[in-house]
């Protein structure tokens, strides 16, 4: 008879083997991290405290120290981080170290969220919108300047059905359901053009809900908002910018089309650059001239690199623009399924399920054990092996200065 050495499963084995696993590392003075702890980690770090739901969560929301975990399978919302604008919508002012549900939204099943600089947005299946946290500059959307916290409903949108909602540094987009006409509105503040509502170059702030002019006959697939960017993809892959300009171009105060014939599936906006992933599971940049950002020609080799493909972006109005969109070298052709930005520095998870990050380090951001910039995507490794016998789905976030990774494993 064959002898088998079959050492028994521990709790924890057990629970990583049915529930996934949240990884995050960087920036995490404020509790961000979710670690229990009050500071920067270099390396990845496993957050035991969302094991128990790690496999539901179905997206994150990281803003400039807080995060924002949704579960899809009920709809609960779990915020922790810098809370001192009230943007955990916990009731108060204070930091959190750990997840910790958002009891004033329990009753309501939440579809969507977004977390801004120091603010948030929480979308329900039934087309409502709640913001809570800074409201300085008009970004919560309640028609004044005060700051909240515990999420209130935006009225201005009670008659219409909201999807989602994006938050920047200092504004907000959200996206309506099924809407002729305007479909996309900005609030809070305008000076870049971020809020897409101004074709005279005005910089304005503004506390009440604006339409944003020129996507009224477009079919708009997802909005995005960091920093003084907004963004939207099109259903038909093309991608819209409005808000300040990349590498040095001029600010954009009404949605401006990239021309391209490439189409793109997804978009990650950071405060100096964006990244852009096409059908084709190919990676491009847009702008970033800051720590060791791909496009920055002061920083490239372009006798190393493979050869990069520029394509121009065009105003809807008609006016072309300079050249600003290249493709990121150094990967080989791999295939590249998710990205997200943080301030200043990115993370892209491969087809492979190799997780690669560039850009700024100071904070540890990168996860590469150390604080340096990286010019050159860079290998993640998340320390203990998963499980052989799980498949393992891989999602990243990118915050200010810090990333997390959800790893979702699914029985084969």
């Amino acid at each position: 008879m064959e002898e088998r050495e079959k050492t028994e499963e521990t709790e924890e084995e057990r629970i990583r083997r049915n529930s996934g696993e949240v990884w995050s590392w960087g920036a995490g003075t404020d509790g961000q991290l979710g670690t229990s702890k009050l500071q920067d980690e270099h390396l990845p770090q496993l957050i035991h405290s969302l094991n128990y739901v790690a496999n539901t969560i179905s997206h994150l929301a990281c803003g400039g120290a807080h995060v924002i975990a949704l579960t899809g399978n009920d709809g609960k919302v779990f915020t922790w981080g810098r809370g001192t604008s009230g943007q955990l919508g916990h009731g108060d002012q204070t930091n959190c170290l750990n997840p910790k549900p958002v009891k004033l939204l329990e009753t309501l099943y939440i579809s969507h969220v977004s977390a801004g600089w120091n603010h948030s947005g929480f979308v329900s299946d039934c087309g409502k919108v709640h913001t809570c946290g800074d409201g300085s500059f008009g970004q919560l959307g309640h028609e004044d300047y005060e700051s909240h916290q515990s999420p209130i409903q935006v009225l201005y949108f009670d008659s219409k059905h909201v999807e989602q909602i994006a938050c920047g540094m200092r504004h907000s987009l959200v996206l309506l359901k099924g809407q002729s006409g305007a479909q996309i509105y900005g609030f809070g503040s305008g000076k870049c053009g971020q809020l897409g509502v101004s074709i005279n170059r005005i910089k304005i702030v503004s506390n009440l809900p604006q339409a944003v002019k020129g996507l009224e006959n477009v079919e708009i697939r997802n909005i995005y908002a960091n920093g003084d960017h907004s963004a939207a993809v099109s259903a038909d892959g093309h991608v819209y910018t409005w808000g300040r300009g990349f590498s040095g171009q001029s600010d954009a105060y009404h949605p401006e089309i990239l021309s391209s014939p490439l189409k793109f599936s997804k978009l990650a906006l950071g405060w100096n650059h964006a990244l852009l992933l096409t059908d084709a599971k190919e990676v491009y940049m847009l702008g970033g001239k800051y720590h060791g950002m791909l496009s920055d020609p002061g920083k490239m080799s372009f006798e190393l690199h493979p050869p990069i493909h520029e394509v121009s972006s065009q105003s809807s109005y008609g006016d072309e623009r300079v050249s600003i969109l290249v493709k990121v070298p150094y990967l080989n052709e791999t295939k590249v399924i998710d990205a997200a930005a943080g301030s200043e520095h990115s993370a892209i998870v491969t087809e492979n399920g190799e997780i690669m990050t560039w850009g700024w380090g100071e904070h540890g951001q990168l996860g590469l054990g150390n604080t340096c910039d990286q010019t050159t995507p860079q290998m993640v490794h998340l320390g203990d092996v998963l499980p052989s016998d799980n498949q393992t789905q891989l999602s990243v976030y990118c915050g200010s200065g810090f990333t997390f990774v959800v790893c979702v494993l699914s029985q084969t």
